[in-house]
């Protein structure tokens, strides 16, 4: 087990390291990123990575207060999940009406690998290479169809 200050240390040695590989990739658009604050140019649209020990996570979140708006971004998503997929290379988990104390209600696909445990120091690569490819793959499919987006939420 971990003490407050060592497991602070851990996520910012993780985090610090995440960003020095990502670095030099650039968006599929040529443009420098900062992945770890993926820009979604959407208001109440968030894409974020996440690793702890139940695995490690690339969400896409639709947080929007109007209901109106939030099912229309889905209903487009839903339209275009198939060449996401094909993009990911993998299937994500799509979670309709989903909840938690800080957001009463959002929408959210997520790409999960829960074999892998931040706790454990030797998953840490492979942690870090399965985030930035998913996020690499995401930004492929987001830098394509992100107008889309941007014009619905308008």
């Amino acid at each position: 087990m971990y003490s407050k200050e060592e497991l602070k240390q851990l996520k910012t040695d993780f985090w610090n390291q995440f960003k020095v590989q990502m670095q030099k990739t650039r968006s599929s658009n040529g443009r420098r990123m900062n992945w770890l604050a993926y820009p979604s140019e959407v208001k109440d649209i968030y894409i974020r990575v996440d690793a702890d020990g139940k695995g490690a996570r690339l969400t896409f979140d639709i947080q929007g207060k109007d209901a109106g708006v939030r099912q229309i971004l889905w209903e487009q998503l839903y339209e275009l999940k198939l060449v996401m997929e094909q993009e990911m290379g993998t299937e994500g988990i799509w979670i309709e009406n989903a909840s938690t104390p800080t957001v009463p209600i959002f929408n959210r696909i997520v790409w999960e690998r829960s074999d892998l445990n931040f706790y454990k120091p030797e998953d840490h690569p492979e942690i870090i290479n399965y985030l930035a490819d998913r996020l690499i793959h995401f930004d492929a499919f987001y830098q394509e169809f992100k107008d889309i987006l941007i014009n619905l939420a308008m």
